[in-house]
């Protein structure tokens, strides 16, 4: 909900005061402040999301990217890849194939996945279902192969008490509803050939991380970290 406070002043400059206001009124008037916070420590809080707002986006900003954590998949096998890597699509019903269409429309727009081309060479390939829940859906794909032929992470996620000490001494705790937080890491270049999926309208390779690889399950917790 929106919040009104004092105006910050900033080096004493009317710009950067403009600036800030505009972000209080445009940015955070979807953020629910807690009622328990002093004008200061409002203050301070819009501060700092301002400094940092290009770690940032709404629901029609264009993605942010962690950059120098790019996600890399190397595979435990040579070429000629054996015929479980290369997979077609999955049959679908109608009602999916629709879903399935404005799934990729919307991850195309937001520069997630890219269409390959029909001159490129395709040597592996991810079938992917919809799965429904509750009237909603998702696209998830079937990468229990590419799993099963990728070298593993062998990161650890930090145990629930450690994580739990860390909160204990944070000055401030948000909850966010992460509508695009699912892709905030870029693949590496070399690696994009390995996270293809192919559905009944073409194949499509992602530019940046799904969650449904076992390498791509711990970049997030270690990024976090």
């Amino acid at each position: 909900q929106a919040f009104t406070a004092p105006l910050i002043v900033l080096n004493n400059q009317s710009s950067v005061n403009l600036e800030l206001e505009n972000h209080r009124s445009e940015q955070l008037n979807e953020a629910e402040l807690s009622l328990h916070l002093s004008d200061k420590q409002e203050n301070e809080l819009s501060a700092f999301l301002y400094d940092h707002k290009e770690a940032f986006a709404l629901d029609k900003e264009p993605l942010g990217a962690i950059i120098g954590h790019e996600v890399d998949i190397t595979l435990n096998i040579e070429r000629p890849y054996p015929p479980l890597l290369r997979r077609r699509a999955y049959p679908a019903s109608p009602k999916s194939r629709e879903a399935l269409e404005i799934n990729i429309t919307e991850l195309l727009n937001l520069g997630v996945i890219r269409k390959v081309g029909n001159n490129e060479e395709v040597e592996i390939t991810t079938p992917v279902i919809v799965a429904w829940h509750n009237g909603k859906y998702r696209m998830v794909g079937d990468l229990r192969n590419l799993n099963t032929y990728s070298v593993p992470d062998r990161y650890s996620i930090t145990k629930i008490q450690i994580s739990l000490t860390q909160i204990s001494q944070a000055v401030y705790i948000s909850i966010m509803d992460a509508l695009k937080g699912f892709h905030p890491n870029l693949v590496a270049p070399r690696a994009r050939k390995y996270l293809r999926i192919i559905v009944h309208c073409g194949v499509y390779e992602y530019l940046r991380m799904p969650f449904w690889n076992q390498k791509c399950t711990f970049t997030l917790p270690k990024n976090d970290e």
